[in-house]
């Protein structure tokens, strides 16, 4: 049952999407989280009850995330079919693959218009980072590197742990990843705050990062990219990124696609110098980022496919 539920979220992840008015649970993750973080702040005055008061945000946050999804699935078993609906509406919401390619589309159409400075506001909607002088070369580049990245947290990580605990488990983990993007920033505000939250979602997210690897790799294979350096890139530059995870499935597209991606990026206000992931067989393109938005499709029907055998042998 708990398979069929993730087909059915999958499927309707794929169709559906995240319309804007539909009641996503990340919405509600995030207005508890703000208000976890302000009764903390209240109370919180050094720097380290902040980090303290961090862990407690962590199991606040994920702790009720899990327990309230719990409950849903478990009561919904006693309708019949309840757990089946439940379990794969709640599931689908955890996956972010139509969502993920819609917002590169965006970027994609208007950086096609010619008009730079709506694509730069169009980007700033789905990254971190300034994008206010950005040239397009720097917002295709950006554009492609949120696509790779989020195709762990958005598509593979959820996935993974969906077929390990269901719905409760992936919910937990998209917890888990809100909490990382809300609060876990090396600022000033957050550095001692959002110490928990950024260093659980770097564990939550090692495992899938690493076996995006193999699993970008056979997508590259099925697109007829170049999944041999697809492979190589992602091992090769895998240290070359600030988090643990990153560099996996950045490395993975950049050389499937013989780009380069990483370098210099302006975190607010604040220049953050990376290393750069892939080598520059050619200048980046705007049609890099359909390339890699095929990318994430491949990877996530491989996903499905090579988790749903490993759950059978298992």
């Amino acid at each position: 049952m708990n398979i069929l539920s993730i087909y059915i979220g999958y499927v309707m992840d794929l169709i559906i999407g995240d319309p804007y008015s539909f009641p996503h649970p990340v919405r509600y993750i995030g207005k508890l989280i703000r208000t976890t973080e302000n009764k903390i702040r209240k109370i919180a005055k050094t720097d380290k009850n902040l980090k303290i008061g961090g862990f407690v945000l962590w199991f606040v946050t994920v702790g009720i995330t899990y327990l309230v999804t719990y409950l849903t699935v478990k009561l919904s078993s006693f309708v019949p079919g309840g757990f089946l609906i439940a379990n794969s509406i709640l599931i689908y919401t955890t996956l972010a693959t139509k969502c993920l390619k819609d917002e590169a589309v965006k970027i994609y159409k208007v950086l096609k218009s010619k008009d730079i400075e709506k694509s730069r506001i169009q980007l700033s909607y789905i990254v971190g980072r300034d994008t206010t002088s950005l040239d397009e070369g720097e917002i295709i580049r950006a554009t492609v590197e949120t696509v790779a990245e989020n195709t762990v947290d958005g598509i593979i990580a959820p996935m993974f742990y969906a077929f390990i605990g269901g719905a409760p488990l992936a919910m937990a983990y998209k917890a888990i990843n809100t909490l990382d993007s809300t609060v876990g920033y090396k600022n000033e505000k957050y550095m001692n705050l959002g110490f928990a939250s950024a260093k659980i979602d770097d564990i939550a997210n090692y495992i899938p990062a690493r076996i995006s690897v193999l699993l970008m790799t056979i997508g590259s294979l099925i697109l007829g990219y170049d999944y041999k350096s697809c492979f190589k890139i992602s091992i090769r530059d895998r240290k070359n990124h600030k988090s643990p995870n990153c560099a996996y499935p950045e490395g993975a597209v950049a050389g499937a696609l013989g780009v380069q991606l990483g370098g210099t990026n302006i975190y607010f206000g604040k220049e953050v110098h990376k290393p750069t992931i892939g080598d520059k067989i050619r200048k980046i393109e705007i049609e890099d980022i359909v390339r890699t938005n095929k990318i994430m499709y491949a990877t996530s029907i491989t996903s499905i496919l090579i988790f749903t055998a490993l759950f059978i042998v298992l």
